[in-house]
């Protein structure tokens, strides 16, 4: 893939509209290109400036005053449409129809389009479906990690240079969670450390990195047969997910959260 392709790619990708292979595909051109991996992060802050409720400006008390001014006067849409009711009498039923009915059509394509505003993914949608395409593809490419260990010792200081923050590494093979290595990923336009624990026979993927904002409890939720719980603790964000079932990823969090992690 060159840099125009994957130029043209990023707005589906940010979206999660692309197919596994073209996600891959896109992966690995953006662990060689900066320019794109910075343009994802641009048009994702983009997309979560304009989700802002601030996002409008009052406008100053006397320019208000002068555009109103300025502006013809005009009935309200209700005296208008009662107005058009009236005059139905005289004119006919026919000719007070139009108004009307293209207020109401006005109405229904208002309608429509909050409607289509609304369900756009939010950003916590498109991480949680970006987490479960990373993690499709790590098991379809027999890539769960690039440090095979089970000793903390050794997976902990094998981040050292390839990240710019050094993510936590906890020993949870006393408790039924034991570690098996880690890896290097991307999520959210950026670097992130994958720890990868064992619970039987299930891998649980931990992504973590960097997170602004106050601790945050975990929340749980299922997509496309995987289960994914998510929570801020100690200036970090975690997102676990795993094909085990709900009661196993709560108790592998809760052991975490123990850590103080």
């Amino acid at each position: 893939m060159d840099h125009e392709q994957a130029s043209a790619l990023l707005p589906g990708y940010l979206d999660g509209e692309l197919s596994l292979s073209e996600s891959l595909a896109l992966d690995q051109h953006m662990a060689q290109c900066d320019a794109c991996r910075l343009e994802l992060a641009r048009q994702r802050a983009a997309s979560a400036q304009l989700r802002q409720a601030d996002l409008r400006v009052a406008a100053p008390a006397e320019l208000v005053k002068r555009i109103t001014a300025a502006l013809p006067g005009r009935k309200p849409l209700w005296r208008r449409l009662l107005g058009a009711g009236s005059a139905a009498g005289s004119s006919g039923q026919t000719s007070a129809r139009a108004p009307l009915g293209l207020a109401l059509a006005s109405l229904a394509a208002l309608a429509v389009s909050l409607g289509l505003f609304l369900r756009l993914p939010s950003d916590e949608q498109r991480l949680a479906q970006e987490l479960v395409n990373n993690n499709i593809r790590s098991l379809q490419v027999d890539h769960l990690f690039d440090v095979a260990s089970t000793d903390q010792h050794t997976v902990k200081p094998w981040f050292g240079g390839k990240l710019d923050f050094a993510p936590p590494v906890v020993d949870l093979a006393a408790q039924g969670y034991p570690l098996k290595g880690g890896r290097v990923d991307y999520l959210a336009g950026q670097r992130v450390a994958v720890l990868v624990y064992r619970d039987k026979l299930h891998p649980i993927s931990l992504f973590v990195w960097p997170g602004a904002g106050e601790p945050a409890a975990p929340r749980f939720e299922e997509r496309l047969g995987y289960h994914i719980a998510h929570w801020r603790a100690a200036g970090m964000n975690y997102w676990a997910i795993t094909d085990a079932g709900a009661s196993d990823l709560s108790g592998f969090v809760s052991e975490m959260q123990k850590t103080g992690n």
